[in-house]
């Protein structure tokens, strides 16, 4: 067990649970929320080379890095906007049901990448009981989506949400997987900043579309910087989460699953603060999601 990549996984939990919460407290635009959690995380990561002196990666160590935090980006925005979904009575899907579905998606498509193609969980009682913890993760997150009175708007909107989280998920892979491919020498701190230039990139870009193909400037809108705060607890889900996933910390397979015991602080944060309501019967359902989902992901720490 590599204590200092647990610590970093911490920093992932912590960040990602406050972060999803916040964009939905801050409100706003989908492209205000994603322009606050990129300019906030390159902050983060401009201040972090100034103090350590670290030197920024070249070459195509750079664009890779660049490239996963673009698509970060784009798988964000996505998500971003599937918070803000509602159904046909107006009811809004957000960030306590949409996370869980992300973070299915997300967990499958990078523990499988991790152990086809990069080799975790390389023995095969690994392998068995990694599958197992992955399984019981995934039917903790459908839990947590429990709704005790389902409506047709309702099954509705979790269609179209699928739909558009499944595309986000492009994003999402790919932030998880490009990293991984460069040099031997390049560690997570050095590839933050690389990251988070690819972030606010794509961010200013889409600030700018949007102010001149729909009129609306967010630049002058206090609620873009308001989402800047957000972003910082990005920042350090992102460092946490980069780190921990190197090959000689945890792996991109146990790294990723760690990371994302976030979903229990997303989920319970985002029905609090945002006060929906829940039933007795819904809180001991979603409870039970959120304990398998810990049970399940404290379980991958262990294997090799």
């Amino acid at each position: 067990m590599n204590i200092v990549g647990l610590l970093f996984a911490a920093l992932a939990i912590i960040g990602w649970s406050a972060y999803p919460t916040l964009v939905s407290v801050f409100g706003g635009k989908p492209v205000q929320g994603i322009f606050g959690a990129t300019w906030g995380t390159l902050i983060v990561a401009i201040v972090l080379v100034l103090v350590n002196g670290m030197s920024i990666p070249g070459g195509s160590d750079f664009w890779l890095s660049f490239a996963s935090g673009a698509a970060w980006a784009f798988g964000n925005v996505l998500t971003i906007v599937a918070f803000g979904m509602k159904d046909a009575d107006g009811n809004v899907l957000g960030s306590a049901k949409a996370m869980p579905i992300s973070t299915a998606f997300q967990i499958t498509a990078n523990v499988l990448w991790g152990v086809i193609m990069l080799g975790n969980w390389s023995t095969p009682t690994s392998k068995i009981y990694g599958g197992i913890a992955v399984i019981v993760i995934l039917l903790g997150a459908y839990l947590t989506t429990y709704q005790e009175k389902k409506t047709a708007g309702n099954k509705e909107l979790l269609i179209k949400a699928v739909g558009l989280l499944l595309i986000a998920q492009i994003g999402y892979s790919l932030y998880g997987i490009l990293p991984q491919y460069t040099s031997n020498g390049v560690d997570g701190l050095h590839m933050f900043l690389p990251q988070a230039i690819g972030m606010a990139t794509f961010g200013l870009l889409l600030g700018i579309y949007e102010t001149v193909k729909n009129h609306n400037n967010i630049f002058k809108q206090a609620t873009t910087y308001k989402q800047i705060f957000s972003g910082f607890f990005f920042a350090m889900a992102a460092l946490g989460y980069l780190v921990s996933a190197q090959p000689e910390m945890l792996g991109l397979a146990t790294g990723f699953v760690l990371s994302q015991v976030s979903i229990v602080g997303a989920t319970v944060s985002g029905i609090v603060v945002m006060r929906i309501f829940k039933t007795k019967k819904e809180w001991a359902v979603i409870s039970l999601g959120l304990v398998a989902i810990v049970i399940s992901a404290s379980v991958t720490a262990f294997l090799k």
